[in-house]
């Protein structure tokens, strides 16, 4: 049977490291988790507790595609109190993780063979995202200068019709202060490209406050998650704010797509919302961690990078140290017992002199790995 042209997208490297960091665990060995984004705390303790309460007499049906009312309202509230932004819940739309958000931004915005732009580097799922749906990913090679985020002379002569942006940025943590982002949003305006702001790391940051695109435009998508910040990567739900003529465009899709995201795990996510205290707990936890790495890693041999703003990655220049970032991943993992992200999943021009570094496990987690990653820096010279 054929495949298609349009399933002809590379591997998540990630993933692939994910995996070969589980056969080590099976073979006995143990293994210090810097590899993947993702909290080492489960969801909060309310949120569980009131999954648990639900079932007992709930069905745990679908619920109506755009998502469970009053989650789109407590959603909504949010940009409130982050951001001092009054949101119609109407344009709150519940998806199943980012990724379905990201589904339905691209099938709704472009047609086919439209030209969508990523700062490299950048999160990989957006390219084959992409790709799987006949887009063109047009990556754009940003600067140390511009601390590796897209600005507007990134998009001369491009002929995009779209941009998607992070901030924090995977992997480098960085993010765009509200004048840089606010020019940024006008040049997509001034030259009719859609701009999609992925703000999947608000709420983790360290040196000031991220800034969403809402405080700037209405003519904009957000899409965010209950991954990162609320702890709940595994559930897989999220949410995106869509301009009010587009609600109910992205709502046959998802009806069609999706059904609906899981019942339960917008249930879930509903009481994650008021698990303010536990949240902030997990915050501190990222803090210290950063510290460390800041700390730790330059004293391992790994002193190339920029100190992040925001979510819980470091991005290291190891040029110095190779030219293959898969091959040096991978020695670490053997020798080290470390699992760390080659950059080749980030940047297709220059990640193969790139290593990421998360840090969103436990602390004493981040105390052993850098303790490890000394070691085999000393021992390989």
């Amino acid at each position: 049977m054929k495949t298609s042209s349009r399933s002809v997208v590379d591997p998540f490297i990630v993933m692939d490291v994910m995996e070969a960091a589980r056969m080590a665990e099976e073979n006995g060995r143990h293994i210090i988790h810097m590899e993947v984004g993702q909290p080492g705390t489960p969801a909060p303790l309310v949120a569980r507790q009131a999954l648990t309460d639900a079932m007992q007499d709930q069905a745990m049906g679908y619920t109506v595609a755009l998502g469970l009312p009053a989650l789109r309202e407590k959603i909504a509230g949010l940009y409130k109190r982050w951001y001092d932004v009054t949101i119609d819940p109407a344009r709150v739309v519940v998806t199943a993780g980012s990724s379905g958000a990201f589904v339905l931004a691209f099938t709704t915005l472009f047609d086919t063979g439209a030209r969508v732009g990523l700062g490299e580097p950048g999160y990989p799922s957006y390219k084959q995202i992409l790709s799987a749906l006949d887009l063109m990913p047009v990556g754009l090679q940003t600067s140390a200068e511009n601390r590796l985020q897209p600005v507007a002379d990134d998009l001369v002569d491009q002929n995009l019709q779209g941009l998607i942006c992070a901030s924090p940025a995977n992997p480098s943590g960085t993010m765009l202060d509200k004048p840089a982002l606010k020019t940024l949003i006008k040049a997509c305006h001034d030259k009719d490209i859609s701009f999609i702001s992925d703000e999947i790391y608000h709420g983790i940051q360290y040196e000031g406050r991220a800034v969403s695109a809402l405080e700037i435009s209405d003519d904009v998508y957000v899409v965010n998650s209950f991954s990162k910040y609320f702890s709940m990567t595994g559930w897989r739900v999220g949410w995106m704010i869509v301009p009010p003529d587009h609600v109910r465009t992205i709502e046959r899709l998802a009806q069609n797509m999706f059904i609906c995201a899981s019942h339960a795990s917008q249930i879930v996510a509903l009481a994650a919302m008021d698990s303010i205290e536990e949240l902030e707990e997990n915050l501190l936890v990222y803090s210290t961690n950063r510290q460390l790495m800041l700390d730790g890693l330059p004293k391992a041999g790994f002193n190339s990078f920029a100190p992040p703003d925001g979510a819980f990655y470091i991005y290291a220049d190891v040029s110095s140290l190779t030219n293959d970032s898969r091959a040096f991943a991978a020695e670490i993992l053997e020798k080290a017992g470390v699992a760390v992200t080659p950059g080749l999943d980030f940047d297709s021009k220059r990640g193969a002199t790139t290593l990421r570094f998360s840090y969103a496990r436990a602390t004493t987690d981040i105390v052993e790995g850098l303790k490890r990653l000394q070691a085999f820096m000393d021992t390989r010279g």
